[in-house]
């Protein structure tokens, strides 16, 4: 059998160990990943050595979850995770063990794990490595198996569930049939764990290198239905026109296009969710066709309800918004110099190349292929006016707001924010304007219902 590769870094780190009369083993990801040829720097310890006693060996730790056994070591400029063997109570809220005891078994822990090929171990120095449950088998298998009974693995931890999608999306890996079987049976336990920890495995998937073959997992178990139950009802749900796949399946394509070309997180989870406001906006059009107007307002709000019951970062829910609320423009050579910069002060010059992409993954998973020449033109014209250095924002007026309180013209209050939004309106339209004393006589007139 192979061995980890342990450099003289870990080597030293396991000596103290050993010095004092315990054992180090590297555990999970980094171990698992080495099998696979994949680069993982992320380390995971386990040791008998119980917390305390770890604190005792080194000068420089950090509690980050002592009371469940875990220390962080700062060792040589590395920051190394450090837990002690452990066995766990009953999970009565199906998320958090009732009681943790501290063992001295490495079998005892490992049999804790979630799947096998989680479970695999690399004792330190020397970098055996350790199989206790066909973890090496698995993996050749490409499959993701729970360890022991797939049902108690998920009474212990429902999140597991959800994590055994992640990891089929982040390995390209199959779920096993039995594993499978007790995600779709107990999916709703998904329920009662925290928006937190939901929200960052779903998002790990949805930016993984397969994030379709997991979405399909969550589906076909029922697990999407629970937590994105507006993604679920999309399955089926036709759109005629130009799309020939149902609203779902168009989702997924627009996903899968925005990884395969490369594109942003941002870009990535708009495209899951840019149409998804068609559920409540299609109507009957001429013939057999539909229409859903305003589509993208309706899919903007929708995700910014499931960002927030996901409780995503403001940032994060803003930008995504934003993309899906803009994603439908339609660039024609007829838009006249000051239609380019409305457009361009409407999606913000940060938010351009990321809405380009979206428009080109939603294209492409229509029909396969994208015209670029509209889209090269559209940039070309943006580029012009960034060279002209045209007033596009508030910020890039001649004028501010304390210009308007020396000059007499308006005390502090929210119809000094309605002026300038005004006189930014007239400087887009025309950039000659944007001159101080036009501004000021402007200002001056808007106050005075000129």
């Amino acid at each position: 059998m192979k061995k980890y590769p342990v450099d003289n870094r870990l080597k030293g780190f396991a000596e103290i160990f050993r010095k004092n009369g315990y054992s180090l083993y590297l555990v999970g990801g980094a171990v698992r990943d080495f099998l696979l040829k994949k680069e993982n720097h992320d380390y995971d310890f386990t040791t008998d050595a119980e917390p305390m006693e770890i604190k005792k060996m080194f000068s420089r730790t950090v509690d980050t979850g002592i009371k469940h056994g875990t220390v962080t070591v700062l060792y040589k400029g590395g920051s190394y995770e450090v837990t002690t063997f452990r066995s766990e109570g009953d999970y009565k809220d199906g998320r958090h063990p009732d009681s943790v005891s501290f063992i001295k078994s490495l079998s005892e822990d490992l049999k804790r794990r979630d799947f096998t090929i989680n479970a695999l171990a690399a004792s330190l120095p020397d970098g055996k490595i350790i199989d206790e449950h066909d973890g090496i088998s698995d993996l050749k298998r490409k499959r993701i198996r729970a360890i022991g009974n797939p049902e108690e693995r998920f009474g212990e931890d429902a999140l597991r569930m959800l994590r055994a999608c992640r990891f089929a999306s982040k390995l390209s890996f199959s779920i096993e049939d039995d594993t499978f079987k007790a995600i779709a049976k107990m999916h709703s336990n998904v329920k009662a764990v925290s928006a937190e920890r939901i929200k960052e495995e779903v998002f790990a998937l949805i930016l993984s290198d397969d994030p379709v073959r997991g979405l399909e997992y969550m589906r076909k178990s029922l697990l999407m239905a629970d937590i994105f139950p507006e993604l679920y009802e999309t399955a089926g749900f036709e759109q005629k026109g130009v799309h020939k796949e149902d609203l779902y399946h168009h989702l997924l394509r627009t996903l899968e296009r925005a990884k395969e070309n490369g594109h942003s997180p941002y870009v990535r989870i708009a495209a899951l969710f840019h149409d998804i406001g068609k559920l409540n906006t299609r109507r009957s059009g001429s013939g057999r066709e539909y229409t859903f107007y305003g589509h993208e307002e309706e899919s903007a709000r929708i995700y910014r309800n499931i960002a927030m019951r996901l409780k995503t970062s403001n940032e994060e829910r803003d930008k995504v918004a934003h993309l899906i609320l803009n994603h439908m423009f339609s660039y024609t050579p007829d838009w006249s110099d000051a239609a380019v910069r409305r457009f361009i002060n409407r999606v913000g010059r940060e938010n351009i190349d990321d809405l380009i992409d979206l428009r080109i993954d939603d294209a492409e998973a229509i029909s396969g292929s994208v015209n670029p020449l509209m889209l090269i033109a559209l940039i070309e014209r943006i580029n012009a006016e960034y060279e002209k250095e045209s007033a596009l924002t508030l910020k890039d007026l001649k004028i501010t707001g304390n210009d308007l309180i020396r000059e007499n013209i308006l005390k502090p209050s929210k119809q000094m924010g309605e002026v300038l939004n005004r006189l930014l309106d007239e400087v887009i339209e025309n950039p000659a304007l944007n001159d101080r004393q036009t501004l000021l006589r402007l200002a001056s007139e808007l106050v005075q219902g000129k």
